[in-house]
């Protein structure tokens, strides 16, 4: 596969992600629950081809956008520990729904119960 291939994977799970932000802030939880399946579906697509499926996933860090990088770095904290845990902080210390999904996932690496991409 190529890497404009495991490109378009990656702008449809910040597509998706950021869709899911949309529907949820605007109190639709079934266009939220479709969006969430399918950028889960982009995070495992790209997952199938392994690390370089993930470094693909990790350009998203400096995503404009505060949901589609909190997402990938909650996606990639065992495979790019340091940098995921900065963005997880950064996005953590606002109020609201994003930042508190970063403190959530944080909490759950801190305490070991995290398995979102285990090996």
């Amino acid at each position: 596969m190529v890497m404009g291939d495991l490109q378009k994977i990656v702008e449809k799970f910040a597509k998706h992600t950021e869709a899911q932000t949309e529907a949820i802030m605007g109190g639709d939880a079934k266009a939220g629950n479709k969006h969430a399946k399918e950028s889960l579906a982009a995070f495992n697509q790209l997952r199938a081809h392994g690390d370089v499926g993930r470094d693909a996933l990790a350009t998203l860090f400096t995503h404009p956008s505060m949901d589609v990088r909190t997402a990938a770095a909650a996606l990639l904290l065992r495979y790019r520990t340091a940098e995921a845990k900065a963005v997880l902080e950064e996005a953590a210390k606002g109020k609201g729904l994003i930042p508190f999904e970063a403190q959530e996932a944080l909490k759950r690496w801190e305490e070991g119960t995290w398995s979102l991409d285990p090996e």
